[in-house]
Parts: C-alpha cells; sequence; structure tokens
C-alpha cells in the first residue's frame, strides 16, 4: 500500500512536469509543427486524466449527503468545535499567554529547535496570509452579504483550537537529527502517535496518505498558483508583464531559490521580516480608509451581525463563505490542514503545550484581523453591491482580487499599487513555506537524501506557474490540499486525550507559578 502511494506520488508530479513543459515548448514554438499533433494529443489526454481526477475528488470532497454542507466543510467545521469544547476553550482562555510567549517572553535559547516562537509563527502565517484574505473574502461578501464576515469570524475562534491540537502534537513527535535540523509534521504525529495506542499500521498509512498530498499540494496550490496570481496582479499594473512573464517566473524562481535551499533557518529569517511589513502595510492602508468612515463602523458591525442569520446570509455565509473559499483559500488559515504544523514543529521549545498556543493566534491574526480589515472596506465602498463584479462572482470568475483593488482605489487614489505589493509579497511568502512543508512531507516520504531533487522541481515549478495556465492541475492541488484535513482531523480527534492531558498539565504548572521566564 505504502509503496503504491509513493509510486502513484512520483508518477503525477513527472506527469505535471513533463505536460506543462512540453505545453509551454509546443504553444511558444513554429519548428515543431510537424510533430505537435501527436504530442498536443497526449497533453490532451493527460490533462482530461488530471480533469477526471478532480471531477472525482470534488465529489468525495464536496458531498452534501443531502445536508446542504459539503463533507469538507463538515469536517474541518466540527473538528474545531470538538477540540474547543474538549479543551475547554483554552485557545481563549490562553490568548493572553499566548502573547506573551510569542514577545519572547519564555524564549529559553538552549531549548532544542531551529527558530524561535516569533518565526515559527510568522513561517505559518506567511503560508495563510495571501489571496484568501484579499480576494477570498471580497467573493464571500459579494456572494453572502455583510453576513458572511461574521460567519467567517466564527469559524476562525474554533480553527484556533484546531491549530493549538495539531501544533502541539507537532513538538510531541517531531524527531531531531544530531545535526540539529527537525523533522516534523502531521506525519509524524500520525505515524507514532497512533502507533503509541497500538495503531501504528493504521497511523502508518494515514502519515503516508497526508504526505502525499502535501506534495502535490505544494507544487500547485502552494506554488504554481501563487506565481499565476502574481503575474495576473502585476498585469492590472502593466501588459508588459504578461508580454515577458518568462522574466517574472524567472525572477520569482531565483527569488524562491534564494531562500528554500538554506532550509527553515532561511525561512525563518525571511517571513520573520516580510510578514510583519506585508502585514502592517495591508492592514495600514485598510485603516486610513475604514477610519475615514468612522462613524460608519457602528452601523456597520450591525449590518454584519443582523445579516448573519437572514436566509441569505446564512446560506451565502456559513456555506457560501466556505464552499467557494475552500477553492481558493477562503479558509485562509488553514487551520484543520495540518500545514501549520510543519513549521511549528521546528520552533526552539520543548513544551509541546507552548508551541500549541503560539500557533493558535495564526487564525486570530488571520481571519479576525486581516480578513476582517478586507471585508469592511468593501461593505465601505459598496463595491460589493457593484453589478459587474456580483454577476462575475455568481458565475464563479476570479474577481475577488479586482473587487479590493476598486475598494482601495476608490478613496485612494493609486492604492492598486499597494494592494500590487502586498499580492506579491503574500504569493512569494506563501511560495517559500509550503516549499519547506511540501519537503518535509518528501523527506518523510523518499528520505532525507532526496530532498535536494524535490527543491529544484519546486523551483521549475515557480516558473511554469508563471508562464502556463493549468486548470486541471491546479484544481487537482487544490483538491489534495484540502484532502489533508481527513487525516489530520482523524488523527487529531483520536490522540486528543493525549492532547488534552499535555495542554492541562501545562497550564497548571503556569498559574501554579512554575514558568521560567527570560525577558
Amino acid at each position: 500500500m505504502h509503496r503504491f502511494i509513493r509510486k502513484l506520488l512520483l508518477f503525477f508530479t513527472v506527469a505535471t512536469l513533463l505536460h506543462t513543459v512540453a505545453g509551454t515548448a509546443c504553444a511558444g514554438t513554429s519548428w515543431l509543427d510537424g510533430s505537435t499533433e501527436w504530442i498536443q494529443a497526449k497533453l490532451t489526454d493527460l490533462d482530461e486524466l488530471f480533469g477526471a481526477t478532480v471531477n472525482l475528488m470534488v465529489q468525495v470532497l464536496f458531498a452534501e449527503f443531502g445536508t446542504g454542507i459539503p463533507l469538507i466543510v463538515l469536517v474541518l467545521l466540527l473538528g474545531g468545535i470538538y477540540y474547543s469544547f474538549f479543551f475547554g476553550w483554552l485557545s481563549l482562555r490562553g490568548f493572553r499567554h499566548s502573547i506573551d510567549i510569542i514577545r519572547g517572553k519564555y524564549d529559553d535559547p538552549d531549548d532544542p529547535g531551529e527558530i524561535s516562537h516569533f518565526q515559527a509563527l510568522t513561517s505559518a502565517l506567511s503560508a495563510t496570509v495571501g489571496l484568501g484574505n484579499i480576494a477570498g473574502v471580497a467573493i464571500a461578501v459579494s456572494l453572502g452579504g455583510p453576513g458572511a464576515i461574521f460567519w467567517m469570524i466564527v469559524t476562525a475562534f474554533f480553527g484556533m483550537s484546531s491549530k493549538l491540537a495539531s501544533c502541539t502534537l507537532a513538538i510531541m513527535y517531531r524527531k531531531i537529527h544530531p545535526d540539529g535540523h527537525i523533522s516534523g509534521g502531521p506525519m509524524y504525529y500520525l505515524e507514532n502517535g497512533l502507533g503509541s495506542i497500538g495503531l501504528r499500521e493504521f497511523g502508518r498509512t494515514l502519515a503516508v496518505i497526508f504526505a502525499f498530498l502535501t506534495v502535490g499540494g505544494s507544487f500547485g496550490g502552494g506554488n504554481m498558483f501563487q506565481a499565476n496570481q502574481t503575474l495576473e496582479i502585476l498585469g492590472t499594473i502593466s501588459p508588459i508583464f504578461k508580454t515577458y512573464n518568462w522574466v517574472v517566473g524567472i525572477v520569482l524562481a531565483i527569488l524562491v531559490a534564494m531562500v528554500i535551499i538554506g532550509g527553515i533557518r532561511r525561512i525563518g529569517n525571511v517571513t520573520s521580516r516580510v510578514v510583519p511589513v506585508m502585514c502592517l502595510m495591508y492592514v495600514g492602508t485598510s485603516m486610513v480608509i475604514i477610519l475615514s468612515h468612522f462613524t460608519k463602523i457602528p452601523e456597520l458591525i450591525g449590518t454584519i451581525i443582523d445579516q448573519a442569520f437572514s436566509p441569505q446570509a446564512f446560506y451565502g455565509g456559513f456555506l457560501g463563505v466556505m464552499v467557494t473559499g475552500i477553492k481558493r483559500a477562503a479558509f485562509s488559515n488553514e487551520a484543520g490542514l495540518g500545514s501549520a504544523a510543519f513549521a511549528h514543529s521546528a520552533a526552539k521549545t520543548d513544551e509541546p503545550a507552548r508551541e500549541g498556543m503560539v500557533a493558535m493566534i495564526g487564525p486570530f491574526i488571520d481571519t479576525v484581523v486581516i480578513c476582517l480589515m478586507t471585508g469592511l472596506v468593501c461593505l465601505i465602498t459598496g463595491v460589493y453591491t457593484d453589478p459587474e463584479f456580483l454577476s462575475q462572482a455568481q458565475q464563479g470568475k476570479p474577481v475577488g482580487a479586482a473587487m479590493t483593488a476598486a475598494a482601495f482605489d476608490k478613496f485612494i487614489p493609486g492604492a492598486r499599487y499597494v494592494l500590487a505589493l502586498a499580492v506579491v509579497l503574500f504569493a512569494y511568502s506563501t511560495m517559500i513555506s509550503w516549499s519547506y512543508y511540501g519537503e518535509r512531507a518528501w523527506e518523510y516520504l523518499f528520505g532525507d537524501g532526496s530532498t535536494l531533487l524535490y527543491r529544484i522541481m519546486f523551483v521549475c515549478f515557480v516558473f511554469l506557474g508563471a508562464v502556463t495556465a493549468l486548470d486541471n492541475v491546479l484544481g487537482f492541488s487544490d483538491m489534495m490540499i484540502l484532502g489533508m484535513a481527513f487525516p489530520n482531523i482523524l488523527g487529531g480527534i483520536i490522540l486528543s486525550p493525549q492532547i488534552k492531558a499535555t495542554l492541562e498539565e501545562y497550564w497548571n504548572r503556569l498559574i501554579g507559578g512554575e514558568m521560567k521566564t527570560y525577558k
């Protein structure tokens, strides 16, 4: 079973690479005219294979079983609800303590690990703060009305507990190599955690499936899609970027390579600088618009709450936000998917619960703060009611970024340039973090000696994402990212008694004054 999954992963990876390379070559050359018919036919067959796979995965992930709620939405939501109540809402009780940890109050330089608590958080945020915050929110508001914002915030609070669970487990079961580098992530707590209660084979199967999904998702949604959207947003500034898309692709590939070759330490150093800057820049611009209409805020908040419970808002907000957002990262905080566990497993700490509390702030920053800013800007400017945007959104067209850009430009002429820069930074940071996630999963499947091959392939996919449009390949990778939730949440719930015991033991020592501080 494990060997079959490994071979399947290699097949899809090589097939995707050949598909994109050959497709690019055939589209851009005339000297192959005599032989491209056969190649194009094979590429069409391959594209249809990816399309059929996507359709199959959609039927499973978005199956409603008469409930009106897609299966993947139900799994993510119920997982967060279960963790929240089972842990006694520690995600809220421990909020202030988590801020102290992030500030470095408990950073022991002698603790095992590669990066600080703050760097682990920014590395995880760099993968989640992105187009979902800019485009996904705008689409959600246009489809579900102002009430959609309320449901996003509600799901974020439950998502905090999901992050708390997975990142506590990440430290409990990470592997520290003799040279100090960390191998961690859901694969290790699925295999070893479930193994500790006599379910090793079941855990190993879940771990291999999770690793397979992570690698596939890293090449597509965490890489090609980001490069593709970078080109799209730059194209709104000047058409020259699309004319010379290969130059953009090369530059992006070089910038990504410069960081990922250095591993998680360099990724942590870069994200700890880039993420705060891009968040402050985006939130700061949003706040200028919001504060200039300060008197409207109470009315807007009342509208958000009122429409959250109307029939239209319930469908558009609770379901529309999730269903639409799942396809293009409206689940921007990735709570429940297990992806953040990769970054947080490398943190310098010997306290699993402590890192879990750091991680749980991610959904709050990502959704409650940044997504709320986007939503309020769309409401204040009224662009979400624009008939053109509304019509395109209802047809499923990717108008979110354009809608947000229009909202910014309406009150701050030229603000689209700031938004374009923010999108570029968001996409870049997402790529370098997802490269680390995919590499850890690749290492689990094929061993440490093969990681250089993964890095080379990842850099190649950055370039290909900028110069090709592969709907089926990207759709396939998006489905793989969503699929990560199944093994992660299933394993996490089985291991939840261990998580709870670890959290309670840590919390009792904290309130008992037993924790050593360093600042």
